[in-house]
């Protein structure tokens, strides 16, 4: 397994629960938040490390990873989490949104991928995983930013894994197809499990990371069994 890993755009749901597996598995962990004060939580739970980051901005970018490269060590892991949504009829969207939209979701996606990749390139492998959802395959109506940032990241995903692959850096993109359980988030009682949980989703996560590269995926669709698709 790996040794350290770093999760960007941290908070609750999938990017904590991913933290707590990894944690358990032996890594060092690193989050990543614009606002890292809200992790300080989960990082004294999982003695994990929290850094300030806003993913929009190449700079900030860069310094992230340096600040990595100084208190992790050899990253062999780097998850990018973040997304930005806005909502509305197309005629009224606002189209500094939709670029926030854009920029979050994709753009940001970019960034951490670069930095990461680098660093996996000069040290011989590594794993980069993205959080995708149902808006990476489905376009919705009222929805078009979303689609279009999650449609971009999917395809930065699957250009980078038919490129980096052969080099030994695993890279893989996860479609969350549902609603995620959380806080003031539950199932309704006559439906249990109609939503997904954010630890199976972090143990599928794990999984991917211990495939053997003989077989390795680059794409899971992860629904509840309820979800109609």
């Amino acid at each position: 397994m790996a040794r350290s890993a770093l999760i960007v755009g941290a908070g609750e749901g999938i990017s904590a629960s991913f933290a707590r597996v990894l944690a358990r598995e032996g890594m060092k962990v690193g989050l990543a938040a614009r606002n890292p004060d809200k992790l300080a939580a989960l990082t004294d739970e999982i003695g994990g490390l929290a850094f300030r980051c806003d993913v929009t901005e190449a700079a900030e970018v860069e310094r992230l990873f340096a600040e990595a490269d100084d208190r992790l060590g050899a990253l062999d892991v780097v998850h990018y989490n973040p997304s930005y949504r806005t909502q509305g009829a197309l005629v009224d969207l606002d189209p500094a949104e939709v670029r926030q939209a854009l920029v979050v979701s994709a753009f940001g996606g970019f960034l951490v991928a670069q930095q990461a990749a680098r660093r996996m390139l000069r040290q011989g492998g590594g794993a980069i995983l993205f959080t995708g959802a149902s808006a990476s395959v489905k376009g919705y109506a009222r929805s078009a930013p979303f689609a279009m940032g999650k449609f971009a990241l999917r395809g930065l995903a699957q250009s980078m894994a038919r490129e980096l692959a052969p080099q030994n850096i695993h890279v893989a993109h996860f479609v969350i197809d549902g609603a995620v359980r959380g806080a003031g988030r539950r199932a309704r009682a006559d439906q249990p499990d109609s939503m997904l949980d954010p630890d199976a989703i972090a143990e599928t996560c794990l999984a991917i990371l211990k495939q053997p590269r003989s077989a390795w995926t680059w794409e899971v669709e992860l629904r509840p069994w309820v979800e109609t698709f």
